[in-house]
């Protein structure tokens, strides 16, 4: 069984979460509950669980505050938060696992099968507090390991059926299990634009586009094709560079 214990401030939401684990997730063993940040550490402290849900926002501090006030990450971790486009998005640039009030019993049971086995999340959450405040490096998953990277060295992406390869400024290339999709809508908003269904470029690296052939040319003197429905986008956006 897997010892976890749930920290929410609010006494329904830690309710339905743990009848949910009861119901869709039996090899969880909810041992204990908080409803605040030292309440929480507390709990963590006696119970030395093996999973912690924990919310974003309580009354007397963040999930980041418990955090900093556990000496040591022994636990695995999932967040829960109301929804929330900006947190969502940091928590998917980090890789941490996170769930989204009210609860889908079908997530629940997927972030569960996840965290399983995972390792502890130590770096990733050092990386979910920065992206918490402005995402500067994003967290991608391989098949062999997550690589933490720079988003500035990000040159292009490009959709490999199911997975994506990410090419960087230094030369090096590395293959994603996410779709370019996911990746578009990810880093929208840090300078990347869709050029064609199978190509994600950084506009940083950009150095001529030419128009007669549909082409855009990277500093590294890639050629990426640029489909005719981007192809005013793309003239609009470098206009404006």
């Amino acid at each position: 069984m897997i010892r976890a214990v749930i920290i929410d401030d609010i006494p329904e939401a830690i309710s339905v979460l743990k009848s949910d684990l009861e119901n869709y997730c039996v090899n969880i063993d909810v041992v204990g509950s908080a409803e605040g940040v030292v309440s929480g550490a507390k709990l963590i402290r006696d119970q030395k669980p093996d999973l912690v849900f924990l919310d974003i926002q309580m009354k007397d501090g963040s999930g980041f505050d418990l955090l900093e006030i556990v000496p040591d990450v022994h636990f695995k971790l999932i967040f829960t938060t109301a929804s929330d486009e900006f947190a969502v998005k940091a928590f998917k640039f980090s890789a941490v696992d996170y769930l989204l009030k009210p609860i889908d019993p079908d997530e629940l049971m997927d972030a569960v099968s996840r965290v399983e086995g995972q390792d502890k999340p130590t770096q990733r959450i050092d990386l979910l507090k920065e992206n918490f405040v402005k995402a500067k490096r994003i967290a991608l998953n391989t098949l062999e390991k997550i690589h933490i990277v720079n988003v500035e060295e990000i040159l292009r992406c490009e959709s490999n059926i199911n997975y994506t390869m990410f090419y960087f400024t230094d030369g090096s290339k590395l293959l994603v299990t996410k779709t370019l999709k996911e990746f578009d809508n990810l880093l929208s908003g840090h300078n990347f634009i869709r050029v064609h269904q199978s190509h994600l470029i950084n506009t940083n690296f950009i150095k001529e586009f030419l128009k007669s052939d549909g082409v855009i040319v990277m500093k590294d003197g890639t050629k990426v094709p640029v489909s005719t429905r981007k192809k005013q986008v793309l003239m609009d956006m470098i206009s404006n560079f």
